[in-house]
């Protein structure tokens, strides 16, 4: 699961950051804060298993899908969903964790 902390107009359009850091930016860090991401283990487990995978392959799955979200993409349109999951798949590609 994913908590967004940024309101993006478009994914990964960071203007909204640039116009009040004050809101986004960790004060004592000085990091850009996203959000933050659950990911529970017996979960990851129990969906490797139902899908025929390894742990890896599906902690890396979520962990993916999350940092999209925290991104600002979204899956709730076919339009979304393709390029969201296009960009899902090139980045666990480009780590070399297949199905």
């Amino acid at each position: 699961m994913s908590f967004p902390g940024v309101d993006y107009e478009e994914p990964a359009d960071f203007s909204l950051v640039e116009k009040d850091p004050v809101s986004y930016i960790d004060q004592d860090s000085g990091e850009l804060m996203l959000g933050d991401i659950v990911i529970n283990a017996q979960r990851v487990i129990s969906q490797a298993e139902s899908y025929g995978h390894g742990i890896e392959r599906e902690y890396a799955f979520l962990l993916t899908h999350s940092l999209l979200h925290l991104f600002g993409y979204d899956h709730m349109e076919k339009d979304e969903e393709e390029v969201m999951f296009e960009k899902q798949e090139k980045i666990l590609g480009l780590l070399g964790i297949t199905r």
